[in-house]
């Protein structure tokens, strides 16, 4: 039981969900079936979030340096994704969660492309729950593209450089108007943020746990969130007597 009052609560939930391959090699696995629970997992955090009355929730699912990985092993993470479409569009519908992708979805596949389009255009009604999913995504990449974009209404005249500040900045980035992220979780203790949203997470508070995303529970998200709850958030100010 969560004894969170709703006001401490975080709005917006970002996780890196690291640790599928170690968990896969401890129980004597192949990498692409800790992939495979690690991808099943994302149901889960959906359903604490609609539990709690969390409105936003960003899923690190793959980033645009995994490239690098064996071919089979991205291959296997692409058709994961397409499946994970198939099998959960109606349910995210059904639920009130609208999908979000976010990342340089023109680098993924055609097919994948078309199932994303399919399940953003299915749920875009629903306001229960936003899921952002970073597929192909970079912390780093979004910021250029979105400095990309800038220049660009500046050369066409739509846009004057002194117009540029933080809150412009952020309608360029692929999250927009949302909240940036309260609390970022990250999954198998590594001490790091792995280049992302790196410009949102500029206040956000850090929760990182040793115990790798195939066996992080409701229990472990719920300890997370009181942690998060007992915090002073005074972003840059000092605090109030």
């Amino acid at each position: 039981m969560l004894d969170v009052s709703r006001d401490k609560l975080p709005e917006h939930v970002a996780i890196i969900m690291d640790g599928n391959g170690r968990w896969a090699r401890k129980k004597g696995k192949s990498r692409n079936e800790g992939h495979r629970v690690g991808i099943e997992k994302i149901r889960e955090m959906v359903e604490i979030c609609l539990d709690l009355g969390i409105k936003f929730l960003t899923i690190y699912a793959f980033s645009c340096q995994n490239w690098k990985r064996p071919r089979e092993e991205v291959n296997f993470l692409m058709k994961r994704f397409e499946r994970y479409l198939d099998k959960e569009g109606q349910e995210l519908k059904r639920k009130g969660v609208r999908l979000g992708v976010i990342g340089r979805k023109e680098e993924l596949s055609q097919t994948l492309q078309k199932k994303i389009e399919k399940t953003v255009r299915m749920t875009q009604n629903n306001d229960k729950l936003y899921l952002n999913l970073a597929i192909n995504y970079g912390g780093q990449e979004e910021i250029v593209d979105a400095v990309k974009k800038i220049a660009e209404e500046i050369r066409k005249g739509t846009l004057a450089s002194q117009e540029i500040d933080v809150d412009l900045f952020r309608k360029y980035l692929y999250t927009e108007d949302q909240p940036y992220p309260d609390l970022l979780i990250r999954t198998s203790g590594e001490q790091r943020v792995s280049n992302f949203l790196l410009w949102q997470i500029a206040y956000a508070e850090l929760w990182i746990t040793p115990t790798l995303w195939p066996d992080f529970e409701k229990e472990e998200f719920i300890k997370a969130i009181r942690d998060y709850a007992s915090r002073k958030r005074r972003f840059g100010g000092l605090e109030e007597e």
